[in-house]
């Protein structure tokens, strides 16, 4: 058999052998063969032996009856011509992130223009990055009436350097690998003061992330200072889950440091636990 096309193709070439009066196809006498068909392709597929045709049940009237099928195996038909015409390779995934974290990795901080004082150490960092990032930076940097616009130094009070590092991290990468570094308490601990930087400086997807964790690691001896946070940086969800873990561990709760910094700094905390506990009792 031969085959022409105007270019080379995958194709799969089959034959069949069909029943003279039913013309159904005969079980196992199915031959297949898969190729490329350029201008002039020749197939051969052997059926059968021709001794063996001359006497079966096939052969009638000196003839016998084959159906052919040709399968051309082509690629997608791209939705625009042009496509097809243009195939780029695949684009490569974002690494603006670690491009911008390479700044703030240098020693040399290139093009660093504000030094941050924090906690006794200096820190510094980009104006145009922090300002566009965030807010709070931007009013602080670039403001009219900020005095740290002209100052190139600026002290940045009740803040850990490292809480400071890591929001900064996160500023120029958006990742926060601490949180996923850091174990237990040290986790919880850097998440619930990241939470009130990022709230300080209008980081909102920060502060979520920070919420997320905390949510997820309340126990017995963190529910009570993380409830008196969400209280302060206005978190009513997390907020709503630490209150029903204390209504549900109120003994264990309140033997604990944390329940004694709740009641000094959030009285009106435990004004709405005890509204609650009373109703539940009710």
């Amino acid at each position: 058999m031969v085959s022409r096309f105007k270019s080379l193709v995958p194709a799969s070439f089959s034959c069949y052998l069909l029943d003279p009066v039913t013309l159904e196809r005969v079980p196992h006498k199915e031959k297949t063969a898969s190729s490329d068909f350029a201008q002039t392709t020749h197939v051969d597929i052997p059926l059968m032996l021709r001794s063996y045709l001359e006497g079966s049940q096939y052969l009638k009237d000196d003839y016998f009856i084959v159906q052919c099928a040709i399968t051309v195996l082509l690629a997608e038909k791209p939705s625009d011509p042009a496509a097809a015409a243009d195939v780029s390779p695949s684009v490569p995934s974002s690494d603006m992130h670690q491009q911008l974290g390479e700044l703030l990795r240098r020693r040399t901080r290139v093009g660093a223009d504000v030094t941050f004082l924090v906690a006794g150490e200096s820190i510094r960092a980009h104006r145009s990055v922090l300002a566009a990032r965030s807010p709070v930076f931007m009013a602080e940097l670039f403001g009219a009436n900020m005095r740290e616009k002209a100052s190139p130094c600026v002290e940045v009070q009740e803040m850990e350097a490292e809480v400071f590092r890591a929001m900064l991290r996160f500023v120029y990468t958006d990742t926060v690998p601490e949180l996923e570094e850091l174990e237990g308490e040290q986790a919880t601990s850097m998440a619930q003061h990241l939470l009130e930087a990022a709230d300080r400086y209008g980081l909102m997807r920060l502060k979520r992330i920070c919420v997320h964790k905390v949510c997820a690691d309340i126990g017995v001896d963190t529910v009570a200072t993380t409830l008196a946070l969400a209280e302060q940086h206005g978190c009513s969800n997390l907020k709503a889950t630490c209150m029903r873990f204390i209504l549900a561990n109120f003994s264990a709760v309140s033997e604990t440091e944390g329940y004694s910094h709740l009641e000094a700094s959030c009285p009106s905390v435990l004004t709405q636990l005890l509204r609650l506990t009373v109703e539940g009792h009710m």
